[in-house]
């Protein structure tokens, strides 16, 4: 088995992450390539980010000594299951994707049971505009020579989050009860000022309270992240509410906030620049959808 690199998924992620890639060109492969409909746009993205794309899952994997699956929550069970009749034996599967921890325990049976060695991979910032400098944590029973890898992959913040498969995970999601929980109250918080007409007075308001970062700010950020990765976010929400089921400590507010992220992103906009242009845009699709 050689030193071959591949990607499974290749959206906005696995672009940031194989950009300027040490050594050989890594392979990539993405299901819009799988439909004829986007094939022609997913091989040019391939050709643009300079690997090596493949058109079939069961070509993607095979030969690969490293695999960073990079799918969106709700298939990284099924890339872990579409994949593993193709590794090579010994093939470390890093599975970087957003999901519960059990989630990722069902999927490191699966790989280690074709033989290759799963580890679990917390993604903990958005990978733009850090790229591979992107902090990571890593755990599993080969979190250790995972870590090395990423090393020399140039992966530069990478922190080992123990020895069991699912911890990284649990820390990611835990996490993203406040993180992503934080948007969705920004967004109903904005939204309801703004109709009542007093915008500019509550975020004054929240200023007064937190220093660190103007509130006006702060709502931009969250609105926009919500308009362009509500769906993306929603799927990891849902996982988040596993996490906290099996955990049993309640998951009323993640439950709501996939609700909320869900509702944002499927209205399919473009964010446009600004506060208040984010909010018209939201209003006025909600008035569309109405009538």
């Amino acid at each position: 088995m050689g030193d071959t690199v591949t990607f499974i998924g290749f959206g906005e992620a696995g672009r940031a992450l194989a950009t300027g890639w040490p050594g050989d060109a890594p392979h990539a492969f993405d299901i819009k390539t799988a439909d004829a409909a986007t094939r022609s746009a997913q091989r040019a993205i391939y050709h643009q980010a300079g690997v090596i794309g493949h058109e079939s899952v069961a070509t993607a994997p095979s030969g690969a000594a490293t695999i960073f699956c990079l799918v969106t929550a709700d298939q990284a069970l099924n890339a872990a299951e579409d994949c593993a009749p193709h590794l090579q034996p010994g093939a470390l599967w890093l599975d970087m994707n957003s999901v519960a921890p059990d989630t990722k325990r069902m999927a490191a049976k699966v790989i280690e049971a074709a033989g290759g060695r799963y580890v679990d991979v917390a993604v903990m910032a958005p990978v733009y505009p850090a790229m591979r400098a992107v902090p990571l944590l890593v755990s599993g029973p080969h979190a250790d020579e995972a870590s090395q890898l990423l090393a020399c992959c140039d992966f530069s913040n990478v922190r080992m989050a123990g020895a069991k498969i699912g911890r990284a995970s649990a820390i990611k999601m835990v996490r993203s009860v406040l993180v992503k929980g934080l948007e969705a109250l920004t967004t109903e918080c904005v939204l309801a000022a703004d109709a009542a007409g007093i915008r500019d007075e509550v975020l004054a308001s929240l200023d007064a309270s937190w220093r660190e970062t103007r509130w006006a700010e702060r709502a931009d950020y969250n609105l926009d992240r919500m308009i362009v990765h509500g769906l993306r976010r929603a799927a990891e929400m849902e996982e988040v509410v596993k996490t906290l089921d099996a955990l049993g400590t309640g998951s009323a507010m993640a439950r709501a906030t996939a609700e909320r992220q869900r509702d944002i992103g499927n209205r399919h906009l473009r964010s446009p620049k600004g506060l208040e242009a984010k909010i018209d845009a939201i209003l006025s699709n909600r008035k569309d959808q109405a009538a």
